[in-house]
């Protein structure tokens, strides 16, 4: 594929206005949604074997998100795009003002291996929402679901509407030489800020969904069975391949045996005895992640966990304690099964220290106290959270998803996705009757003096 005839295509398809009607978006979105259906069987088998994914993991993370994104925009959608009207001041009156949103024109949208199904549809389904067309990249390291992307997309649009390439790293390459209108990129911050700089070389405007080391304090007070069971949850989904998962936990020093407990029968709850036995615990992507991992484990430290078949990148879900800032789990994202967790006496500390660290894309607080969680949730920037749950506030449809510094820059979902990939023109209309003439030259004194009065 000549990519640079494939973006005049779709920028040429974007002008010729096949996307600026409701209608139109209505029939790209459904269609869209039929193909998910139609593919949702095939989706499930790739997703196993590239991540070892259950069919319900699959399902609630990958095909129903993507459902109920669509339904929730078809929804919404035609509010969405009508213009916003803007009272006119005195000063620009007989005038009325109105923000319009428009489409950037033709959106490089790159998708990861973690969850490469839904990061890849989720904000396709708010770029044509907003009119655009789209180039999709699936991440290589997912094979199976992106033969399956490709399939489902490129025999189902027109390239001017909607293309999927494949390959690897050089074909990434050659897309972000290309001067594309918007570029969306899910993925590493390292990689986000090769993104960034291709980007910056066209003024290129972007939307990065990045990760980082995510928090989780369990206060004393804390539900600690229901803490454990929902962190547990979280952290072992997709076998800890979750850019918003809890990476880490800091636990009052009062309840950190009793909290460790728990945490060991809820494994052991989920999983069974022998995770590696689990139909519902996945694998690591590759062996190259798996040996990362690996290498991040103390055994010295461990409460549970730590087996791995190297054969067929397995990870036991692995509890570390008495974790300190200085040891190898705690030096980058670990975006797999290991769990360190910290102790504290004062949650001060605790708060401080995270001011200080870099933004995370997620954070979550344990405590029935509402005054602290109010003060927890406000202590430092982050890009979303919840109180008493984790993930969960990435699921609801009209929360902004997206993080902060380091973790982000920019949102979607619902109609923040929309606001994504709509640029906000301005529209002031005005009247060719009263046409004072106080602006014109020659200035006086006393068309000053109208100025000041209307101003």
């Amino acid at each position: 594929m000549d990519f640079k005839h494939l973006l005049k295509k779709q920028r040429e398809f974007v002008f010729q206005g096949h996307l600026r009607s409701f209608k139109q978006r209505k029939q790209i979105l459904e269609r869209l949604k039929e193909l998910i259906a139609q593919n949702e069987e095939k989706l499930f088998q790739a997703l196993n074997k590239d991540l070892g994914k259950s069919n319900m993991e699959a399902y609630f993370s990958e095909v129903a998100f993507c459902m109920r994104e669509i339904d929730h925009t078809l929804k919404n959608l035609k509010d969405w795009m009508a213009p916003v009207s803007i009272t006119a001041p005195l000063s620009l009156q007989p005038g009325s003002a109105q923000i319009l949103s428009e489409p950037y024109g033709s959106a490089l949208i790159i998708a990861p291996w973690n969850y490469p199904f839904q990061l890849q549809i989720s904000p396709l389904i708010a770029a044509l929402a907003a009119g655009n067309a789209a180039v999709l990249k699936p991440s290589e390291l997912s094979p199976n679901t992106q033969e399956v992307i490709i399939e489902m997309i490129n025999s189902a649009f027109p390239p001017e509407a909607v293309y999927c390439v494949g390959g690897g790293i050089a074909e990434s390459t050659d897309l972000l030489q290309q001067k594309f209108d918007f570029i969306f990129f899910t993925g590493s911050p390292q990689v986000g800020r090769i993104v960034m700089s291709k980007a910056a070389e066209n003024l290129t405007p972007v939307c990065l969904e990045l990760g980082g080391k995510s928090p989780c304090i369990v206060h004393k007070d804390a539900d600690l069975d229901v803490a454990a069971r929902r962190i547990v949850w979280a952290k072992f989904f997709n076998t800890g391949q979750t850019c918003v998962a809890p990476d880490y936990v800091y636990v009052h020093e009062s309840i950190q045996s009793t909290f460790l407990d728990k945490l060991k029968t809820t494994i052991a709850n989920f999983f069974g005895d022998d995770p590696y036995q689990s139909k519902d615990y996945g694998r690591i992507v590759n062996s190259k992640h798996l040996h990362r991992l690996l290498a991040m484990i103390d055994s010295s430290k461990l409460v549970v966990g730590g087996g791995y078949n190297a054969d067929e990148n397995y990870l036991a879900p692995t509890v570390l304690s008495e974790v300190e800032w200085t040891d190898a789990v705690m030096q980058e994202e670990i975006f797999g099964p290991i769990l360190p967790t910290l102790t504290y006496s004062d949650v001060d500390d605790v708060l401080r220290t995270l001011y200080e660290k870099p933004k995370p894309l997620a954070a979550y607080f344990f405590t029935a106290d509402h005054k602290l969680q109010e003060k927890m949730f406000n202590a430092f920037p982050f890009g979303g959270g919840c109180i008493n749950d984790c993930i969960l506030h990435m699921v609801h449809p009209d929360l902004p998803f997206g993080g902060v510094g380091t973790s982000g820059i920019g949102s979607y979902h619902g109609k923040w996705g929309f606001e994504t990939f709509s640029h906000k023109k301005p529209r002031l209309k005005k009247s060719t009757w009263g046409d004072i003439d106080f602006r014109y030259p020659p200035y006086t004194e006393s068309k000053i003096n109208w100025m000041r009065r209307v101003f």
